[in-house]
């Protein structure tokens, strides 16, 4: 479980739900349900987002819900190392020797590339195919943040959709001076609730996920540089270092300590 998600989302319901009863107490919550103006901003927007799609990526979007609350324990040092490893293994039994350490390797993507650069393949093609396969991957989850990025644009505009209709409603009404507060405040909440849906909600998941999306895509992108310089014949020291200019600073004084403390490589 992401923590910081989660914190996140509770958090922003904590503020609102303080800052309706410290203006009114249990009884103000009331005024903030309305059962119209829920069906105009939400059903509303994710109509624009349904139309914006295709099927498949639309119900892509809905199930992507659950990412950002996912802690996938991701460690480019711990990707790095697994890298100069294969590379000592090619660089004292041979490439050919790669494919019996591929058979532990739980990472299908730097598998691929194992057994590509065991059989031989061209350099040039072995970083066209992997490359391909990443930018795939980016196309996939670039679908995933545009619902998001959709949704978050669609919810204030029918948040404000919801409240022209309130106002003409209200406005046909001005002979009954008592029936405009209550009427003006039923069309307000259509606009909170599209603030609501963009800023707690779909802006927030929207960035998790491109966070999420770099980070996946800077493992590949070390992946495919490790294999292409193992295929090389590259001193493991020299690919190590090549690797690390992938990583903040604050990262490599990390993998240094970790070296450290186990006795450092070779």
């Amino acid at each position: 479980m992401d923590i910081a998600s989660l914190a996140g989302i509770v958090l922003g319901v904590v503020m609102v739900v303080f800052g309706i009863f410290s203006s009114g107490g249990f009884a103000a919550f009331g005024n903030f349900v309305d059962l119209p103006s829920v069906f105009i901003t939400i059903g509303g927007s994710i109509s624009s987002v349904l139309t914006a799609h295709k099927l498949p990526d639309f119900l892509n979007g809905i199930k992507a819900i659950s990412l950002p609350f996912q802690d996938k324990v991701v460690n480019p040092g711990q990707v790095i190392a697994q890298i100069i490893e294969l590379s000592n293994i090619g660089r004292k039994e041979g490439l050919l020797a790669l494919e019996e350490a591929a058979n532990n390797i739980e990472d299908d993507f730097l598998k691929k590339g194992i057994m590509l650069v065991v059989d031989g393949t061209d350099p040039e093609l072995v970083r066209g195919i992997l490359e391909t396969d990443l930018y795939c991957l980016q196309d996939r989850h670039g679908k995933v943040i545009g619902f998001w990025e959709k949704w978050a644009e669609m919810g204030p505009a029918w948040g404000m959709i919801g409240t022209l209709i309130g106002l003409v409603n209200m406005l046909k009404q001005l002979n009954d001076p008592d029936s405009i507060g209550p009427q003006m405040a039923v069309a307000l909440l259509t606009t909170l609730y599209g603030s609501l849906i963009a800023n707690w909600l779909c802006t927030p998941i929207s960035y998790k996920l491109k966070a999420n999306d770099a980070l996946e895509v800077m493992m590949k992108e070390i992946t495919i540089e490790g294999l292409l310089s193992i295929q090389a014949g590259e001193n493991p020291r020299v690919i190590e270092e090549k690797l690390k200019s992938f990583l903040a600073p604050k990262v490599r004084e990390e993998m240094l300590g970790q070296q450290d403390e186990f006795g450092g490589g070779e």
